[in-house]
């Protein structure tokens, strides 16, 4: 039987779902997911999101919470729609790709931190 395949969502509503642009909706928060490259990541981000690059995306991913909603975002929508993928094929439920990435993410003037990390930003949550 194929995984389900991954909602695909946009920076709109992956901003309303993690609470960004008003409440947040009930139940769990969902955990956005950068998969970009560190180097990226450093340039922009969207603000709150865990760094979990593509090139170590298969040896990290069980670190992943099955219990919360994933939101997973890079540069334009297509390598965290592979990373989507990946996951709905390890049976990974509530998945979402941000459609159109970060930079759809930037163009709609929600919220970015860019330049070097604080401590702790980027990881994910214990």
């Amino acid at each position: 039987m194929p995984a389900p395949a991954v909602e695909r969502i946009s920076v709109e509503e992956a901003a309303r779902r993690l609470g960004v642009t008003g409440p947040a909706p009930a139940g769990p928060v969902p955990l956005l997911i950068d998969v970009r490259e560190p180097g990226e990541f450093a340039q922009f981000r969207a603000t709150g999101a865990a760094l979990v690059p593509l090139s170590v995306f298969q040896l990290r991913y069980t670190q992943l919470p099955h219990d919360r909603p994933l939101l997973l975002i890079c540069a334009s929508g297509q390598r965290s729609l592979a990373a989507g993928e990946f996951l709905t094929q390890r049976g990974y439920a509530d998945v979402a790709n941000v459609e159109g990435g970060s930079i759809a993410w930037v163009r709609a003037g929600l919220p970015t931190r860019s330049g070097s990390l604080a401590e702790g930003e980027g990881d994910l949550p214990a």
